[in-house]
């Protein structure tokens, strides 16, 4: 095999995967189709030339569509007339070249380190993904977890996020999320503040909605910089595009599939992160939502999560990592807390505890009436009660022992 046609025809891919990405807007569908049915080369080639349409190309694309569900599509040629306008501003050497100043590259399906975790989106995955960081790896799905929630996010919700994020790094995962205010943010705040403690891992990863060359928004510019200082930047639209509604939208489902768990904090009854939700459930994904006030409207779309069963409630990055391992994996432990005296008693021996008095002795026929029990179970249940400790015997009746007992009574009498 030679090794030097290899690594040509792999970087002629690169460039054409390049272009592609400024000619189509993400989750292109009938573009995307063209690419599986031609390659990313001739598919650019195609779009360059200047046929209206092609029946046979038209036929490929339509079967590729009908497969991934989409029952109806315009045609080839509206698609065409929606890419070719872009053509006059192509130039993916030029991108290419920017993103390798900015000490990234292009990440693109061919590569060896491509993450499958996109396999799951199927046509949907994107053309290719525009990287900025110091750390150009990904890690495996299974290491990512995303954080996401309101832009406009309180103090709960962000002191929550931080810790969350700050653990899940010390576990050894890496914290996904979009970038924007609130609770992305502080997804990343909490996860570059214990970063130096893993300095070989990827702290987290930013997926952006434009260029990586635009830090959006700019009330984020000097943490998105240090993202890419320190961990990852990520798009599917080339350096110098804005961010749009429809790219923030899209995006999202990057961030569901590149995750094993997407964790939603804090959200509103319509909110953005519940599409990145919604996106998890149709990749089969696990979402996890943490609760707040019932008074917080931040909150209802959490609790709408988890009222119509569509994620599971965690309150702490035990819980999360939990559902991000295999069975068995990462599993929580469980906090050690002290037994009750009346753990253990049966109903008739609860019934005698209450009955008893705690200062002047009483007889067991009086503990009859007032338990409402037999004589044969109430001294039945006054041995047992004094083998355990929690009984005694004075002066020809019976009492409950009082050492310690005056608060325990307190905290376990349901009244």
């Amino acid at each position: 095999m030679n090794h030097g046609k290899s690594i040509a025809a792999q970087t002629t891919v690169r460039c054409a995967r390049a272009a592609l990405t400024r000619l189509m807007e993400p989750a292109d569908l009938p573009g995307l189709a063209l690419i599986r049915a031609l390659g990313p080369e001739r598919a650019l080639d195609f779009i360059a030339g200047k046929d209206a349409s092609h029946a046979a190309v038209e036929q490929q694309v339509t079967a590729i569509l009908n497969e991934a569900g989409t029952e109806r599509w315009t045609g080839l040629a509206e698609a065409l007339g929606r890419w070719r306008p872009r053509l006059a501003d192509l130039a993916p050497e030029r991108d290419l070249g920017t993103v390798k100043r900015l000490g990234g590259r292009l990440l693109v399906p061919e590569d060896a380190d491509w993450p499958r975790g996109f396999d799951g989106l199927e046509l949907q995955a994107p053309i290719a993904l525009w990287c900025r960081g110091s750390k150009q790896s990904i890690p495996a799905q299974g290491k990512c977890i995303a954080v996401v929630g309101s832009r406009d996010s309180t103090s709960y919700g962000a002191n929550v996020t931080a810790e969350i994020a700050g653990s899940l790094v010390q576990r050894g995962f890496t914290v996904v999320s979009g970038g924007a205010y609130g609770i992305d943010a502080q997804a990343h705040r909490g996860a570059l503040g214990v970063a130096m403690a893993v300095p070989n891992e990827l702290p987290t990863l930013a997926v952006m909605a434009g260029g990586v060359d635009r830090f959006y928004p700019s009330g984020n510019e000097e943490l998105l910089r240090t993202i890419a200082e320190q961990a990852l930047l990520v798009a599917e639209v080339p350096p110098g595009t804005n961010p749009t509604r429809y790219r923030f939208l899209q995006r999202n489902r990057l961030i569901a599939a590149l995750c094993s768990v997407t964790v939603v904090v804090e959200a509103r009854w319509r909110s953005g992160a519940l599409n990145t939700a919604h996106h998890c459930e149709g990749l089969s994904r696990v979402v996890a939502a943490v609760p707040g006030s019932v008074y917080s409207a931040n909150s209802a779309g959490c609790h709408r999560l988890l009222k119509e069963g569509s994620a599971v409630c965690v309150t702490d990055a035990a819980d999360i990592a939990e559902l991000a391992g295999a069975m068995g994996e990462h599993l929580a432990v469980e906090p050690q807390v002290q037994a009750a005296l009346y753990d253990g008693l049966g109903t008739a021996d609860l019934l005698l505890m209450d009955a008893l008095p705690l200062r002047t002795a009483t007889s067991v026929e009086k503990l009859c009436v007032v338990a409402g029990l037999s004589a044969a179970t109430v001294l039945s249940g006054l041995g047992r009660l004094e083998a355990l400790g929690l009984a005694e015997r004075r002066g020809g009746g019976w009492l409950r022992r009082s050492q310690g007992l005056e608060g325990q009574a307190s905290m376990t009498t349901p009244w």
